[in-house]
């Protein structure tokens, strides 16, 4: 699986992104999927999930109540609607496979990593 995430940019803080994830030549609805983030300097981190029918969903304590992940399997597509941005959420974002099915959501369960989108939130 291919993955591309797009949307990111430059962002004053306290405003908006919607990131979004697709996939070329394979479907996703088959799949949890999840974004994580990795600012400057930082380890790769989760930030959400979905599952496959975008019913269920988990997030980051740090974004919880400002994220939310959601799905259009007919569009093939996973989005991240990032809302209230702040310096801290400043990261290179990228949309991944959970390929343990909903697993412990760590960053070694998620592959197909593509490349991934700037999110750069200005303070």
């Amino acid at each position: 699986v291919q993955l591309q995430a797009s949307g990111g940019g430059l962002v004053q803080a306290g405003g908006s992104l919607i990131l979004s994830c697709t996939a070329s030549g394979h479907t996703l609805s088959s799949y949890v999927m999840g974004w994580f983030r990795q600012a400057p300097g930082k380890e790769r981190e989760f930030v959400a999930a979905v599952n496959w029918s975008g019913v269920t969903t988990r997030y980051a304590d740090s974004v919880k109540g400002r994220f939310t992940i959601s799905r259009d399997n007919a569009k093939n597509t996973v989005y991240l609607h990032m809302n209230s941005l702040n310096a801290k959420d400043t990261a290179v974002y990228y949309c991944a496979v959970d390929k343990s099915d909903w697993g412990s959501l760590g960053t070694a369960d998620f592959g197909s990593w593509g490349q991934g989108t700037l999110v750069t939130v200005s303070s």
